[in-house]
């Protein structure tokens, strides 16, 4: 589809970007080829993958773990950090993986206030793929709000400017709401 090309073709070339389009459209593999071709042309790059919703990150998860199999994408270690993620799991996951899939709370909580343990990590990052990136209001709105401000200081910190792809289903105004 268009907007899936659009999307991988802003996105590959470093552009911010948000893709809004119905449920099942298919706005995934916008941000997946831009994020797995900058993985497997880059053996130290690394992406980060934001979503509200434990359900969503796991369907996402495994759509690249499918993705990766057999295709010479062994290296790129995509796993998940959440709160349900077994602690003598997180070492490994920090060490190897090179495709992270959380959430904002533990972005804030287990990611961002241990930077020094991730610093090749942020070192590295090229995407920040926010998946769902609803209109958020209140207090949570605004932590959301800066704790990406902080993800990107963090990077910014480390040498990195990653590219943000951002992808919604429901927002009436993705521009905005992506640019706020």
């Amino acid at each position: 589809y268009l907007h899936q090309a659009q999307c991988a073709e802003l996105a590959w070339q470093g552009r911010d970007v948000v893709v809004s389009t119905g449920t099942s459209s298919g706005k995934s593999l916008g941000y997946q080829l831009p994020v797995l071709t900058a993985l497997a042309q880059d053996p130290t790059a690394c992406a980060v993958y934001l979503t509200p919703t434990k359900a969503l990150g796991s369907d996402q998860l495994q759509a690249t773990l499918r993705m990766t199999q057999g295709a010479g994408l062994e290296g790129i270690h995509p796993a998940p950090y959440d709160g349900d993620t077994p602690v003598e799991s997180r070492a490994g996951i920090r060490e190897h993986s090179r495709y992270v899939f959380t959430n904002p709370d533990m972005l804030h909580f287990g990611i961002l206030p241990g930077h020094e343990q991730w610093a090749h990590f942020f070192r590295a990052l090229r995407y920040v793929v926010i998946d769902e990136c609803h209109s958020y209001r209140g207090v949570f709105g605004s932590h959301v709000s800066m704790v990406l401000r902080r993800l990107r200081r963090i990077a910014a910190r480390y040498g990195a400017d990653p590219t943000f792809v951002l992808a919604s289903a429901t927002t009436a105004n993705p521009e905005l709401s992506a640019s706020r």
